[in-house]
């Protein structure tokens, strides 16, 4: 089943990103129709010279809005789209060659009208941009479970790239206005008018991330106050997994609390644990510069999210404070 795919790639103040997404679908491999929808969402530094200059090797079609959240910009770039399917993607991503043929070769096999693959680090990318990866990835780590086949009920495609029927896209109404948290809370709604989704493995992206410890501890803190108001709007996505982060985070403290009182076993359960992390992380990326920066890596993902996701619970389900209210920021 041959789809005409449209990209849709909002972008805010990231026009070197968006220069280093274009050159590499100049090096996709297949003979495919495609268009690429770029949305700028308000940004101070424009990307439409570098859209312009891509123009004559690819079909770009640019739009300028005022800022309104990266899941408004999707829907918006949807609606202004030529093609029958949707591939959403970040601007801070990159295409491997056979990226179109890998989607192309599962549709036409086991089509679904909402797909989502996975990421990993160029090895053009800094040593910290890899250990975040890995955290952000790993089975070690908490970062597979909405990542990988099989690892909750049913597949949550991420929107860094994730695939969306034009059907599917106008059933849903695309994206909500919660941002982050904005994907999950599509493929449950798509779940609850049946359509299916699922994980093209071989679809993957190099996916920079964050780029300083900073921005990579608030985007986890998000991610963790999300999640109790996504628990919330869909009660049958709760799952105990999503406590593991505050879990681990309290044990921690409490290890080294112990220690104290010379009670040590429990910290070095968690000394073994990030030994594992180590070696896996060794294993996995062959660098061990990479490796050792994974571990802070780690614990910033766990604190991060853990702290978010108890705050967020407390607000929203002892409390039962509206979020839009008490969290206005992550709301467009």
């Amino acid at each position: 089943m041959s789809q005409v795919f449209s990209f849709i790639i909002p972008v805010y103040n990231r026009p070197d990103e968006i220069q280093e997404l274009l050159e590499s679908f100049k090096s996709l491999e297949g003979d495919f129709s495609f268009e690429i929808v770029i949305i700028e969402d308000g940004s101070e530094f424009s990307s439409e010279a570098v859209a312009k200059a891509f123009q004559p090797y690819l079909n770009i079609a640019y739009y300028y809005k005022p800022n309104s959240g990266p899941g408004d910009s999707r829907n918006f770039g949807m609606r202004k789209a030529k093609g029958d399917y949707f591939i959403v993607l970040d601007s801070d991503c990159i295409l491997p060659k056979g990226y179109l043929k890998a989607v192309e070769h599962s549709l036409t096999h086991d089509y679904v009208d909402c797909f989502g693959g996975p990421d990993t680090a160029h090895e053009s990318f800094s040593n910290l941009q890899k250990a975040i990866n890995f955290s952000m990835t790993s089975f070690i780590t908490t970062g597979g479970i909405r990542g990988k086949k099989g690892s909750l009920n049913k597949f949550q495609p991420r929107s860094f790239n994730m695939g969306l029927s034009k059907k599917a896209f106008e059933a849903s109404h695309g994206f909500g206005k919660i941002h982050p948290g904005e994907d999950p809370d599509l493929s449950m709604r798509l779940w609850e008018l049946g359509f299916e989704t699922k994980l093209i493995p071989e679809a993957f992206v190099y996916h920079k991330r964050r780029i300083s410890w900073v921005k990579f501890y608030t985007q986890v803190y998000k991610f963790g106050l999300v999640r109790p108001i996504l628990n919330v709007w869909h009660p049958s996505s709760k799952k105990l997994t999503y406590w593991f982060p505050t879990l681990f985070s309290a044990g921690l403290m409490l290890a080294i609390g112990l220690c104290f009182f010379k009670i040590n076993l429990l910290l070095v359960v968690y000394l073994l644990y990030f030994v594992v992390a180590f070696m896996v992380a060794l294993v996995s990326t062959k660098s061990l510069n990479v490796a050792l920066l994974a571990l802070p890596a780690i614990m910033v993902q766990f604190f991060g999210y853990g702290y978010g996701f108890l705050k967020s619970t407390w607000v929203v389900s002892v409390w039962r404070k509206n979020p839009e209210t008490h969290f206005p920021k992550l709301f467009f």
